[in-house]
């Protein structure tokens, strides 16, 4: 911190902007005397879910039966505790305890010792230091009970909008500036055809649901462009991409707020990760989630049962039959397919909404600026 400060030419550090998850960005700023202002990326719901772990954790247990909890069933041929809803939480009602990130379920005990999930009850406790949480989402998007109780644990909590997502999104580029071809490819196919299937940068699927869902494509004669890493085709079945080279493409990477825009997109398979789920949505691409870490499944419980704008894989694995019931329920032009991709749309009309000069993401923003800048 001391060369940072050098390079500055000695002007006075007034705060710190951290990543929540750098928890010791708090200490750092308490010992340099200045504000700390840090962001979370994921959803605000997950925020909601750590600050009450301990009760989360202890209502569990006791839906357990009263011992340790691990979710096989409760007393008496009852409702899987996994499966019930989170009614005791603010704002979360919607959500069941098989949503939340493992770590909150099993509490402190040593099977969760990990840095991670120390790191996150760590973020639980500092946060409410904080002279602002800054909020990677928009609050129109939000329930009123879960934003007004977000706001009770907080000295102040802001929503810039999702940072990523670009509204409108820009013209897409000339071919020649597209190195793996996505777009001319995507150009020579009919509107609303292709699923694009991506899982990010972190998230990985198991092999054999990788080779469950080449099965699945490859069943449903639905064109794809696949995001994989040239390590994971090891995992595809033998001959797959021979036999799919004129259904398919498969690239390393994919320029994917372009990709989920062009009118040739018709269903956006992935892990649910927050940032993706809004790009979808400005893209007005239904989708079919296979949640993987952190908070993609109360993503997909959103995505779902509350938004309406795409469907979850069957018992939460890709297999063979349960996608080839994906893509044609989502692909569809019967009444299923038409709903979500109407309510896609007006969910996109209420993002461009809230991301613009009228919206509170725009307010909070000069909020924000003001505070660091004192």
């Amino acid at each position: 911190m001391d060369m940072a400060v050098a390079e500055t030419g000695q002007r006075k550090i007034t705060c710190t902007l951290s990543d929540a998850f750098l928890v010791f960005g708090c200490d750092m700023a308490a010992d340099m005397h200045v504000k700390w202002v840090p962001l979370y990326v994921p959803a605000p719901y997950d925020l909601s879910a750590h600050i009450y772990s301990a009760l989360i954790h202890e209502t569990y247990a006791k839906a357990c039966g009263g011992g340790e909890a691990h979710g096989n069933g409760g007393a008496g041929g009852d409702l899987n505790p996994i499966d019930k809803t989170l009614d005791a939480i603010p704002g979360l009602s919607v959500m069941r305890f098989g949503d939340l990130p493992p770590e909150i379920l099993q509490g402190n005990h040593s099977n969760s010792s990990s840095i991670f999930a120390r790191t996150l009850r760590r973020i639980s406790e500092v946060l409410p230091r904080a002279n602002a949480v800054v909020m990677n989402s928009f609050q129109e998007l939000n329930s009123t009970i879960l934003t007004e109780d977000l706001k009770s644990k907080f000295q102040d909590i802001l929503y810039v909008g999702v940072l990523t997502l670009i509204v409108p999104t820009p013209p897409l580029p000339p071919s020649h500036s597209d190195a793996t071809g996505c777009l001319p490819w995507l150009d020579e196919q009919k509107p609303t055809s292709v699923a694009y299937i991506s899982f990010g940068t972190v998230a990985v699927v198991p092999p054999h649901e990788f080779a469950a869902l080449a099965q699945a494509l490859e069943a449903s004669c639905v064109p794809f462009l696949w995001s994989l890493r040239e390590n994971f085709k090891a995992f595809l079945p033998n001959g797959f991409l021979e036999r799919t080279r004129k259904q398919g493409k498969i690239v390393p990477w994919a320029p994917q707020a372009h990709v989920l825009s062009h009118k040739a997109v018709g269903v956006y398979v992935t892990h649910c990760g927050y940032n993706s789920v809004f790009e979808s949505i400005v893209g007005e691409v239904p989708m079919i989630c296979r949640p993987i870490l952190g908070d993609n499944k109360m993503n997909g419980r959103m995505v779902e049962d509350v938004w309406g704008i795409g469907v979850r894989v069957e018992g939460g694995v890709f297999t063979k039959k349960g996608m080839v019931k994906s893509l044609e329920l989502v692909l569809g032009h019967d009444q299923h397919g038409r709903r979500m991709r109407e309510k896609i749309r007006g969910l996109k009309e209420l993002v461009v909404k809230a991301a613009g000069p009228d919206g509170i993401a725009s307010k909070d923003f000069k909020t924000l600026f003001e505070l660091i800048s004192q």
